[in-house]
């Protein structure tokens, strides 16, 4: 800890000679492990370790000039994609990106403090010299089952006097919901003194959840599709599987069975279990979708590709019932638009109480009302998660 000690004393010299800098007016804040935080008044340089969820927040709040460093490589990458089929034809995928790194293009050079497994640049982040960090636990940083990471990283961020806000994300909550994203948002509102606005952004997003629910609520038991989210994860292939699977106890079966109100097919624990093709037919699920999983997967690659023709004979495939979910690169903890995975879901497994809602107009409507952006711009950021297939589907 000899650097982090130097760090310490170099910041008290700081405050020695420019006495007035270190001397504004703070408020105070509650995050969310219960410990009190003194953040500036007037906050110019923010440094968030997640995976653009703060970012996301900050670009409504016209904030996002003060963003100086990201806490993961994903929000500054472009990515691409393709797949041949089985008759020798080639798909490919250009351009996916988080949203936040569409909304702005400058976070591609931006500083990157966490990469691949390494722990925080501490010394860049004291270079840096950021008025407040927020730390996402359960983004893919600090992924559930990093308790001792997270511990020692916060004490050390803390070590160099820096305000250190925590969020908790799903992966992080004893049982993984969206329930606690909105309360995520207001305390990055009340950091920013935006509380009027974070409750807003908040609230939207609660409620479309709850409308998802309304219509879904009364299903039978016995009426419930059965569905899976199969991630086509080239890893699950090397392992000997053909996918990968999300258990009872994950997030993806929460937005299954507590937001759409079906039934997960996969009833193990766990999440990203390799399963093998005779597991996956003999599940059998009636709806299939596909989520990000060592990249992208568009339904096409599961009906036409050769390493999936083992599983032409599930009902799902069939029926044509698969369906890709957005391009949402290092979402372990859910951002800004997980009403669109939710929306998909839902309308994949009862298309027939869904029948007045487009998607892929609805989620130009979600765009522009989380992120403040004319209808062009929600265009593009709905091919940068790769969801024109909707509207070619008129999904």
């Amino acid at each position: 800890m000899d650097f982090v000690r130097c760090c310490i004393l170099a910041a008290a010299f700081l405050c020695l000679v420019s006495g007035a800098a270190c001397s504004d007016e703070h408020i105070t804040v509650t995050d969310m492990l219960g410990r009190t935080v003194e953040v500036p008044a007037n906050i110019e340089r923010v440094v968030a370790i997640d995976d653009g969820f703060v970012e996301g927040i900050m670009y409504r709040f016209g904030m996002q000039e003060k963003i100086v460093a990201l806490g993961a490589p994903c929000c500054s990458k472009e990515y691409n994609y393709s797949f041949e089929t089985v008759d020798g034809e080639t798909y490919e995928f250009e351009d996916g990106m988080n949203t936040v790194r569409y909304l702005m293009p400058h976070l591609a050079e931006m500083t990157v403090l966490v990469e691949g497994a390494t722990a925080v640049n501490y010394e860049m982040l004291v270079y840096l010299d950021p008025d407040v960090v927020f730390l996402r636990e359960g983004s893919w940083a600090f992924s559930a089952g990093s308790d001792e990471k997270i511990q020692k990283t916060i004490e050390s961020i803390e070590s160099l006097g820096i305000p250190l806000v925590i969020l908790v994300g799903p992966p992080y909550q004893e049982q993984p919901s969206v329930d606690y994203i909105g309360d995520e948002i207001r305390l990055v509102g009340e950091v920013f003194s935006r509380e009027e606005d974070a409750e807003a952004l908040a609230s939207y997003l609660e409620s479309q959840i709850e409308e998802i629910r309304s219509r879904t609520k009364d299903v039978p038991e016995d009426e419930k599709p059965s569905m899976m989210q199969l991630g086509l994860s080239p890893r699950a292939r090397d392992g000997g599987g053909a996918g990968m699977a999300w258990g009872l106890d994950t997030i993806e079966s929460y937005f299954i069975e507590d937001i759409a109100n079906a039934k997960n097919v996969y009833d193990g624990m766990g999440a990203f279990v390799v399963v093998s093709t005779e597991h996956i037919l003999k599940m059998d699920p009636d709806v299939i979708v596909l989520p990000t999983a060592q990249g992208y997967h568009p339904a096409r690659e599961l009906y036409t590709a050769p390493y999936y023709q083992n599983l032409q004979e599930l009902t799902a495939v069939k029926n044509e019932r698969v369906y890709a979910l957005p391009w949402t690169p290092y979402n372990w903890a859910k951002r800004l638009e997980y009403p669109i995975e939710a929306m998909i879901i839902a309308k994949a497994a009862y298309p027939e109480m869904f029948t007045d809602v487009k998607v892929h107009e609805w989620v130009l409507d979600f765009y522009q009302s989380v992120y403040g952006v004319d209808e062009e711009t929600a265009i593009g950021l709905r091919s940068a998660q790769w969801l024109d297939w909707m509207e070619e589907e008129d999904f």
